[in-house]
């Protein structure tokens, strides 16, 4: 059962719900899903290049490249959580939490990489059409459009609570798009010779696949830039504080991620009264209910006159 506790040294309170503390908000069943999804990924990049030589198709050996990124990215993925999870040390004194949102970031760096490979793809085959149209080509998309799709459903409970599983997510149901623009392809391609379909679904695909790949490279950069996490207004945050009993004035307050999933918070609050456990307790379980901000450091004062960041402009 969560629970706070807090450290209360003149005026000063930490508290963080302990369900969240030494690891990330992402369950230990997502290892689980990584591993899965890692070792389905890397038997079909090995059936692809097989198949794909035997059947001297070029789109499926360029195909097995681009889903070995995506291994890539999915033991990234795994890595990150799995340090978000170490403990805290004296020299890392939040842990390895940060891991999870650098893997989020090279996670969105390969995405957009493997977009341009998409494109570069598709422009050569409009220059120089190729035969693409096979049933082992068909065939061993279609097992793509599964594994790539039921991997990418393991981790859609999590997509939008943690950046890091949405990379994984988004690599994941990518691919299953692309696998299934080549078995439409294929078999426009048998039933009326147009060759131009290939390259052109692909770079559909490419455009719809950039879309989501921008969207996770912006909040991953975002994160490592310690901006306010998506999903959390800091005025509504503010205007909470400043409206607790005894309280005149905020100052101070930042937001910021620890990791793909939590987040931190720190403020200083003036209340002349001064404070108690109880008050401390409370604030701190309502910033946890109302904002998922789990992580509150607060510092009580009598007075801001004598604290140098009241000012707006200090940090």
């Amino acid at each position: 059962m969560a629970h706070n506790h807090d450290h209360d040294h003149t005026g000063h309170s930490h508290s963080h719900d302990p369900s969240h503390a030494g690891h990330s908000h992402a369950p230990a069943s997502f290892g689980t899903a990584f591993a899965i999804g890692a070792s389905l990924n890397t038997a079909f990049v090995v059936a692809e290049l097989i198949f794909g030589y035997a059947a001297n198709s070029l789109a499926l050996v360029s195909d097995a490249v681009h889903n070995l990124s995506d291994v890539i990215a999915l033991l990234l993925a795994w890595g990150g959580v799995w340090l978000a999870g170490r403990r805290p040390t004296d020299t890392h004194t939040y842990g390895y939490r940060r891991a999870s949102i650098l893997a989020a970031l090279a996670n969105a760096g390969l995405l957009l990489i493997a977009v341009g490979g998409i494109a570069v793809e598709a422009i050569n085959r409009f220059r120089e059409p190729a035969e693409v149209a096979s049933w082992t080509v068909v065939w061993v998309a279609a097992l793509g459009i599964l594994i790539n799709g039921g991997t990418a459903l393991l981790f859609m409970r999590g997509r939008d609570t943690d950046l890091n599983v949405r990379g994984a997510y988004l690599h994941m149901a990518a691919d299953a798009g692309v696998s299934f623009g080549v078995v439409v392809a294929a078999l426009l391609i048998m039933a009326t010779g147009w060759q131009w379909l290939d390259p052109a679904i692909s770079l559909v695909i490419a455009v719809v696949v950039l879309l989501s790949g921008w969207e996770l490279a912006r909040d991953s950069v975002n994160l490592a830039l310690d901006a306010v996490p998506k999903g959390i207004d800091l005025k509504q945050v503010r205007d909470y504080l400043i409206t607790l009993e005894g309280v005149t004035e905020v100052h101070d307050l930042h937001i910021w991620a620890m990791s793909t999933s939590e987040t931190a918070l720190t403020a200083h609050l003036v209340r002349p009264g001064g404070h108690d456990d109880a008050f401390l307790h409370l604030v701190c379980a309502e910033l946890s209910h109302r904002f998922s901000i789990h992580h509150a450091t607060l510092q009580v004062e009598i007075s801001s006159e004598t604290c140098r960041l009241a000012p707006a402009e200090m940090v």
